[in-house]
């Protein structure tokens, strides 16, 4: 089954906490603060596997977490960072932010990585925070969380040449004959449900991927039928070769087949209509009149396009020149990696604890992440820690806030569950 599309929640490993800890040995009563620091929470790490080659294991696990930091522990023990978890993708996937639907990166090489989620920082043990007028904290610092979010792969095909036009035009007996690739092939509309891929490999010239197209149609641009699955495929192509059937057995048009299907890729993306294209002339073997084939030459030229060959993938019949030219174009075009617009990229936000403080029946609340960190960092019971707490709450700002939102001495101020009555 080909997939290429999928949705996953990933979540990087929390930083382990900080420890409280003192020093207690014979002979050494008062040995001070030996809490040492929490690990490093592990990363979520996505990688481009070239042996894959389709998103179907995503739709099985969806739920993807890193492993969290360990604890700090006594004697200044620092706690063992979390293991990162690598995931594998295939080559050509795009990463994409779902809550954003900006785009994080594109993992277009083998081997590429990319840290979709980082791990979070390890607390300070209660050593780090000894002064010489605070000798014994009781108090040490909670690992930060790890990030999650939700993102979705999107896979888009890395082939050199993209084979377009419509149903049953014979673009998969050409793949078959050119390559050893076995698409499915008959005789009705869009047999092709599904991108295939097959290597060109012919004596006398390099090598090259080609992919099989499904059938664009009209409308494919706005999304009819499956227009806009297929059409993604062939952004990375370096060449086109449009692919008509020139018998008109079928009553079909072969110029008129080809202004449509070239509207559909403006309609699209002008880069995409812009892209070199080379003209197959298909099923010249049941062509019964060669004036038609001259007639369409002549209307195709007078666009623009000189690269047209008659073929016939039946037979075999112009193939050669028709591969020839295209590894030769390909030889004069690089490998460019998929643009990524500045106002379609990805930008992390930076990790801020905040808070938001109101006024209800006379108390002033104050809540939020950076309440909750602090009152996990500190115990209020412990004096030396209760003067740490207030000298955070100084220098955030949320004392010079409570002034100007007109507290007085002996109000009360809430966080969370913890109750102190305000003095200047």
């Amino acid at each position: 089954m080909f997939i290429d599309r999928a949705k996953i929640y990933i979540k990087s490993g929390d930083g382990g906490d900080g420890a409280i800890s003192f020093r207690r040995e014979k002979y050494v009563p008062l040995g001070g603060p030996d809490g040492g620091d929490g690990g490093k929470g592990g990363d979520i790490v996505l990688v481009a596997d070239p042996n894959m080659t389709t998103l179907l294991d995503f739709t099985y696990k969806r739920k993807y977490a890193a492993e969290r930091g360990t604890n700090g522990s006594g004697s200044n023990c620092y706690g063992k960072n979390g293991e990162s978890l690598y995931i594998k993708v295939p080559m050509g996937t795009i990463i994409r932010d779902i809550e954003t639907n900006k785009i994080m990166t594109d993992l277009s090489h083998a081997g590429d990585t990319f840290i979709v989620a980082k791990g979070g920082k390890g607390g300070k043990g209660n050593s780090k925070f000894a002064t010489p007028t605070r000798q014994a904290p009781n108090f040490a610092e909670p690992g930060m969380p790890g990030e999650e979010r939700n993102i979705e792969l999107e896979l888009k095909l890395l082939a050199d040449v993209g084979l377009i036009g419509f149903p049953n035009v014979g673009k998969s007996t050409l793949l078959s004959v050119v390559s050893k690739a076995r698409p499915k092939i008959a005789n009705y509309h869009f047999t092709t449900l599904k991108p295939n891929l097959g290597v060109v490999d012919v004596k006398g010239i390099k090598s090259f991927i080609m992919a099989d197209i499904p059938g664009i149609i009209e409308g494919a641009a706005e999304g009819v039928g499956l227009g806009l699955d297929f059409l993604r495929h062939i952004e990375r192509t370096r060449i086109l070769i449009h692919v008509v059937d020139i018998s008109g057995v079928e009553g079909r048009d072969a110029f008129d087949d080809f202004l449509k299907i070239n509207e559909e890729l403006k309609k699209y993306s002008v880069k995409l209509w812009d892209r070199p294209q080379i003209i197959a002339a298909n099923k010249a073997d049941m062509l019964y009149d060669d004036s038609i084939y001259e007639d369409f030459k002549k209307k195709v030229e007078e666009l623009g396009y000189t690269r047209i060959f008659k073929i016939s993938g039946a037979t075999n019949t112009g193939l050669d020149e028709l591969l020839k030219e295209a590894a030769e174009m390909l030889s004069n075009i690089p490998v460019e990696d998929l643009e990524i617009s500045e106002s379609e990229k990805f930008v992390p936000e930076e990790k801020r604890f905040t808070y938001d403080i109101r006024v209800e029946d006379g108390v002033y609340i104050v809540e939020g992440s950076f309440v909750d960190r602090l009152l996990a960092s500190v115990n209020v019971n412990e004096p030396d820690s209760l003067k740490y707490f207030h000298k955070v709450l100084r220098n955030k700002g949320v004392l010079n806030e409570l002034i100007e939102m007109g507290i007085k001495d002996g109000d009360t101020v809430r966080l969370n569950d913890f109750e102190f009555d305000f003095l200047l």
